[in-house]
């Protein structure tokens, strides 16, 4: 499989000081996800999680809601000029009965690993039915405190970022703050597929008791991921885009931006966040 850093000879440059030495990088490189032999999307990611990927990125076109609708994840021959797998083809295949929604089919074959939805046709597209309703049977309820500490425990468990700089995160936390899973990628909406789809295999959607944190913005993309996975809040620690609040407002997610130690803002939710009245 593919490696998830890679060494490169630098021109360091410190002032007057100058010097050359090897630097690691993020690894970049493209995966082809195949529905039933049927290609229908690349994505550039750091390789790694590579079948979670794949079915995280499914859960969010509405094509796989439970571990029971995959028959089997693969990969498929893609090799180099020297004969060396690249494992950068991977093919899920549905269980018998499983529909393909024709919205899936839809999509174009290449996204970027900044944004997982420029093959949409249109916005109406890309408002899939959600199976997982998101729950208020109790309401989760996050403190403003416990809010604050997750970006810092979140970069605490990030381990390629300390040798890259380069890499973004997503976490799932439990409503009590405990980190549950955390995956790294070149893209954000890679990280949460990644998230998304290690839950699905473990039997774990919906998520409906969690908090999903993000390093960087919260894109439509983004919010649409949370929503389809059946998770109430989703935060991050820079700004949401206009769709993502709309979004959150239609669908009951909790929308929290901005999210800088004790300072942050919530669009879109409000009820799931625990703050003492004045």
């Amino acid at each position: 499989m593919g490696r998830v850093t890679e060494r490169r000879r630098v021109l360091r440059i410190r002032g007057e000081a100058v010097n050359t030495r090897p630097d690691t990088l993020v690894a970049e490189e493209p995966l082809e996800i195949r529905l039933n032999g049927r290609p229908i999307a690349i994505t550039m990611r750091t390789p790694g999680d590579d079948f979670a990927l794949a079915a995280g990125f499914l859960v969010s076109e509405g094509v796989l809601g439970a571990a029971s609708d995959v028959r089997n994840i693969v990969y498929c021959a893609g090799a180099t000029d020297d004969g060396r797998n690249t494992y950068n083809v991977v093919d899920v295949q549905l269980a018998p009965g499983v529909t393909v929604p024709d919205i899936t089919l839809e999509r174009n074959v290449y996204t970027t690993s900044s944004c997982g939805l420029c093959g949409k046709a249109s916005l109406d597209a890309v408002r899939t039915t959600a199976r997982f309703p998101i729950a208020d049977t109790p309401p989760v309820r996050v403190s403003p405190e416990l809010l604050s500490m997750l970006p810092e425990r979140l970069r605490a468990a990030q381990r390629v970022f300390d040798s890259t700089g380069g890499l973004h995160a997503a976490a799932l936390f439990a409503e009590d703050g405990e980190l549950l899973d955390v995956r790294e990628d070149v893209g954000r909406h890679n990280a949460v597929d990644k998230l998304v789809g290690r839950a699905l295999r473990e039997g774990l959607l919906p998520l409906e008791r969690a908090v999903l944190l993000v390093s960087g913005r919260a894109s439509f993309e983004l919010a649409q991921k949370a929503v389809m996975a059946g998770i109430p809040v989703l935060a991050a620690v820079s700004a949401p885009s206009s769709l993502a609040v709309d979004l959150a407002a239609e669908t009951g997610l909790t929308l929290v931006g901005f999210l800088r130690g004790p300072d942050m803002n919530v669009y879109a939710g409000e009820h799931r966040i625990d703050v003492k009245a004045p």
